[in-house]
C-alpha cells in the first residue's frame, strides 16, 4: 500500500464537492461523513437502525480497501436527525463495535444533505501494523 491512497464509493457527492469515502495516510485511516447510500447512489430505505447499519457497512467496506478492518476503527461520530433515533442507532453502532469499542461520539439535531438521511457517521481507523 502506498504512504497514501484513497477510496470511492457510491455517493454521488464524492466527485461534485471534490472528496474521497476514505484516506489512508501512513497508518491512519480517515473515513468521511458516511450517509445510508445504496450502490447505484440512492439512498437506503428504512428506519434509522437500518440507515445506520448501512453506513456502518459502507465504512468497514471503505477501511477493508485500504488495508484494515473493523478492528482498527478507533473512532467514530454518528449525526442523528433526531435524538429519538439514538437507541436504534445505538444498537447498529453496538452489532458491529460492541467488542471493539471505539472512542464514539452521537450529535442529534444534525442537518443532512438528503432529507430522508435519518443518520451520518464517520470513523477513524488506526493500523497497528503500518
Amino acid at each position: 500500500m502506498p504512504a497514501s491512497a484513497r477510496h470511492s464509493s457510491a455517493s454521488p457527492y464524492e466527485a461534485s464537492i471534490g472528496f474521497s469515502r476514505a484516506v489512508r495516510v501512513g497508518s491512519r485511516i480517515l473515513v468521511s461523513g458516511t450517509a445510508p447510500v445504496e450502490p447505484d447512489g440512492s439512498s437506503t430505505v428504512g428506519d434509522a437502525e437500518v440507515q445506520a447499519a448501512r453506513c456502518i457497512a459502507i465504512i468497514v467496506e471503505a477501511v477493508e480497501a485500504l488495508g484494515g478492518s473493523a478492528g482498527d476503527i478507533v473512532r467514530t461520530r454518528m449525526f442523528l436527525r433526531d435524538a429519538a433515533d439514538a437507541e436504534a442507532v445505538g444498537r447498529a453502532h453496538g452489532r458491529v463495535f460492541g467488542a471493539i469499542r471505539p472512542a464514539a461520539t452521537m450529535v442529534a439535531g444534525a442537518v443532512l444533505l438528503r432529507p430522508e438521511w435519518l443518520v451520518e457517521i464517520e470513523a477513524e481507523a488506526e493500523l497497528a501494523d503500518a
